[in-house]
């Protein structure tokens, strides 16, 4: 009986290849690392509804539609990380006038955005809590 012995050269570049490819789409393929979430999105109220807006010319192509993120810029809003206890309104304030370091993600940080109003930002806030309260996403006390 003649046995057959494999060719092992082959071996070590296969497994590489394989392995940058399977890392490449890990980092770069679809919702690879980017926090994008499914958002369910209530009935608004008219100021949440007049806030979508303006989140959609501000705020939607860093952050994603309906903030749910998975655009690989900016993170979610509607996630338990943004809850009011964590990040009251005036922590959203701060960071949309003075722009935030990186700090919970890894996307970078977060430029000012002086193009946003006071009365957008306010409208904006509420858009976002009003979704967060839909998905679940309720005040709790921040502990580290």
């Amino acid at each position: 009986m003649k046995t057959t012995k494999k060719n092992p050269k082959f071996l070590l570049p296969t497994v590489v290849v394989g392995g940058l490819g399977l890392l490449a789409f890990l980092i770069f393929g679809p919702g690879a690392g980017d926090g994008a979430i499914s958002v369910k999105v209530p009935s608004l109220s008219p100021l949440a509804v007049a806030g979508e807006t303006a989140f959609n010319a501000n705020c939607a192509a860093c952050h994603g539609k309906n903030g749910g993120g998975g655009t690989k810029l900016a993170p979610p809003l509607v996630h338990d990380t943004y809850n009011l206890g964590h990040h009251p309104d005036d922590s959203f304030r701060a960071a949309v006038h003075n722009g935030t370091t990186q700090h919970h993600w890894h996307f970078g940080d977060m430029p000012p955005t002086p193009q946003v109003t006071d009365a957008q930002l306010t409208r904006i806030i509420r858009y976002i809590r009003e979704l967060q309260e839909a998905n679940g996403i309720v005040a709790r006390p921040h502990q580290m």
